[in-house]
């Protein structure tokens, strides 16, 4: 699945790291003034954690103890992020080696039944890709509001 490697690490999940690498450790933790906005440091976390667990607990069946609402919630240093998506991006080549895509997903996936996405890894992974590149789109909007002026 080096196809899909490509697709959620080098064309999403390393150009959203250079996004907050570029903004640095003061501005990566600010949120634009909007309602419900969320910084870059928490749209990358939850990126990161939403990857995780879709791979790893949906697909795979191994717990990961994610606490989704926290995701929101946090906030650190770019290096911090930047240990982040190498410890996800080694485990998601890993954990993909070990998925066959018409595999049935092991773990939790209840607000997807009867679709597509619960259907198999395949769809599971799909999805992955659709919210990552949606993540990875809020991102560079948030970006843009922080460095151009809420």
């Amino acid at each position: 699945m080096d196809d899909l490697c490509y697709f959620l690490i080098d064309h999403h999940l390393k150009p959203m790291l250079e996004v907050a690498v570029a903004l640095g450790d003061d501005v990566v933790n600010r949120r634009p003034d909007l309602p419900g906005a969320n910084s870059p440091y928490q749209l990358m976390f939850h990126s990161c954690g939403m990857l995780e667990w879709w791979t790893r607990e949906a697909i795979l069946g191994i717990s990961v103890r994610r606490d989704r609402a926290a995701e929101f919630e946090a906030s650190g240093t770019v290096a911090e992020l930047r240990e982040r998506v190498a410890q996800v991006s080694t485990q998601l080549r890993d954990d993909l080696a070990r998925i066959e895509p018409d595999q049935p997903l092991r773990g939790g996936h209840a607000d997807y039944g009867g679709t597509p996405i619960a259907a198999s890894a395949r769809g599971a992974l799909l999805h992955v890709l659709e919210e990552l590149a949606q993540h990875h789109g809020h991102l560079e909007i948030t970006r843009d509001l922080l460095v151009r002026g809420d």
